[in-house]
């Protein structure tokens, strides 16, 4: 199975049907902290919800679209890292990502993305990486900080979270950047 190395406890893989129980357990676990900054946590009722979500990822990466990887770390299932879509035409993608709230604060996401970048432009051949965080989640909008992304803008009421428009910052990685 797809699946990168990052370090001895760090590693990214597929989800599988398997994980579906693990993924639903963090996402429950989690769902107060998660819910802040992601529209889909309420619809995710049961373990059926994260088998459905699985199929979906795998079906995506079947078809050559993109994938979504678990970040595994010391054994167990921290969050999800995956790309949107992936426009081969322009040979662009955008970055997503969450981690459960009890691995908050340990570095794996900026690790995680710096090895899906890496994986993009080296080996998919990409040219361009996006990655689009609300304004007020400071944390979500370190990682593109601290990876040399440009900050291009803000898309207004970009999205609709439970009861509110909440606006993006985008920020793209091109390859002759990261390459610098």
């Amino acid at each position: 199975m797809f699946g990168i190395k990052i370090e001895e406890d760090l590693y990214l893989g597929l989800l599988e049907k398997r994980h579906a129980n693990e993924l639903f357990e963090l996402t429950h676990g989690s769902r107060s902290y998660l819910r802040e900054w992601l529209p889909w946590v309420d619809l995710t009722k049961s373990v059926g919800d994260s088998e459905d979500f699985i199929k979906m990822t795998l079906e995506q990466f079947a078809g050559n679209g993109g994938f979504q990887l678990a970040i595994c770390y010391k054994g167990k299932i921290a969050g999800v890292i995956g790309l949107h879509n992936i426009n081969w035409s322009n040979k662009s993608t955008s970055i997503g990502y969450w981690l459960g709230e009890g691995f908050q604060g340990k570095g794996l996401m900026v690790k995680s993305c710096a090895a899906v970048i890496r994986y993009c432009f080296e080996d998919m051949n990409l040219n361009r990486i996006e990655i689009r965080v609300a304004t007020s989640n400071k944390k979500s909008k370190a990682i593109p900080e601290k990876l040399g992304f440009q900050k291009e803008g803000c898309l207004r009421d970009a999205e609709w979270l439970y009861d509110k428009f909440t606006d993006h910052y985008v920020f793209s990685l091109l390859e002759k950047d990261f390459r610098m």
